[in-house]
């Protein structure tokens, strides 16, 4: 066998090897016999009971029930007053007096009878978590009604959703909410969206909190995309779309503009930019990003999606490094350098 025989069968041999060990890290892990099961537990419906029944004795119910879930609610995020006084109880008769509080009831009532769908969405991303940490204590699940003031609330021991920012892009009530919430936002209000903002909130605000060090765009990119292959890891079966936050063509215009993207980023020298006033337009919600793409035709939070592109492609390169590994390595360039990030337009 000639020389040039062995090269290119050893050349082969690892290219076989990468595939099969990308086809490994992709494959979805089974973890059917994990003993981690979540039902929301739908505080709405036991809240809405103040309004029928006697307050006191339900109101001790409800602490009791909820623990410290119960004053946050009341104080942090409906904002009616103190729990520690009574006064408290004549705005709840304010709140259940209005109009207001029965449409929306009724309306999360018709699009969650029950949260059959998201308790098994949840049970299986909660089981992943403890598939990779399985010391990881998981928090309680709460559904309740804020009257648009929190999707999401994380606390002691739970995580909590805010059902009537998850109606439904279409729900009547968006339209009059559009300057706290314009429709880039509120598109994404679906029930498809639970899951992945839980999974993103309990990441980003409990497990992997970012550190206020990392002040370069490098950093937030790296740190923004490693949130997103955890999100990768323990919901497989999510689009990316929705895991970004993306239309499907907006991904679509980040896979056929990938060079384009990162070669903007390099020319105008901001991977070390610390300066958020420069650098917030490539993280920061928006309906495009400005100075890209042609008819504001861009995706937003370019840098997310970058960040993401090059975790993937360091954990396609580093078959032996574990998602614990990943999320704990805050060396945002060495990720950088051994991603070998060199993109190429898809459409080239």
């Amino acid at each position: 066998m000639s020389y040039s025989c062995k090269t290119t069968l050893i050349y082969l041999s690892f290219l076989l090897c990468l595939v099969f060990t990308a086809c490994n890290r992709n494959k979805k892990v089974d973890v059917s016999n994990i003993p981690v099961d979540v039902k929301i537990e739908r505080f709405d419906q036991d809240f809405d009971l103040l309004r029928t029944k006697p307050l006191t004795p339900q109101i001790a119910v409800m602490q009791n029930k909820y623990g410290v879930f119960y004053q946050d609610f009341i104080e942090r995020i409906i904002k009616i007053g103190s729990t520690a006084d009574t006064n408290y109880y004549k705005n709840l008769h304010d709140v259940f007096a209005g109009k207001a509080y029965t449409d929306l009831k009724h309306d999360v009532d018709a699009v969650y009878p029950n949260t059959d769908k998201q308790d098994a969405e949840l049970t299986d991303a909660f089981r992943r978590i403890k598939y990779y940490y399985p010391q990881k204590k998981l928090p309680k699940v709460y559904a309740y009604i804020s009257g648009f003031q929190a999707q999401t609330s994380i606390g002691d021991g739970y995580f909590a959703i805010g059902l009537d920012l998850f109606l439904g892009a279409d729900s009547r009530f968006y339209p009059a909410l559009i300057e706290s919430f314009p429709h880039y936002i509120s598109r994404r209000f679906t029930p498809d969206n639970i899951t992945p903002r839980v999974m993103e909130g309990i990441a980003r605000e409990d497990m992997f909190p970012e550190n206020d060090q990392d002040n370069s765009l490098l950093s937030k990119m790296i740190y923004n995309g490693k949130i997103l292959y955890f999100m990768d890891k323990t919901m497989p079966d999510v689009p990316d779309s929705t895991k970004i936050g993306y239309t499907a063509q907006q991904i679509k215009w980040c896979e056929n503009f990938k060079a384009n993207i990162w070669g903007y980023f390099l020319e105008e020298n901001l991977l070390y930019e610390t300066d958020f006033q420069k650098i917030q337009k490539y993280l920061n919600e928006a309906p495009f990003t400005p100075g890209l793409g042609d008819k504001n035709d861009s995706a937003p939070k370019l840098a997310v999606w970058t960040g993401w592109q090059i975790v993937k492609q360091y954990m396609d390169k580093h078959p032996n490094v574990t998602l614990p590994q990943l999320m704990a390595d805050r060396d945002a360039q060495k990720i950088l350098n051994e991603s070998k990030y060199r993109p190429k337009n898809t459409n080239e």
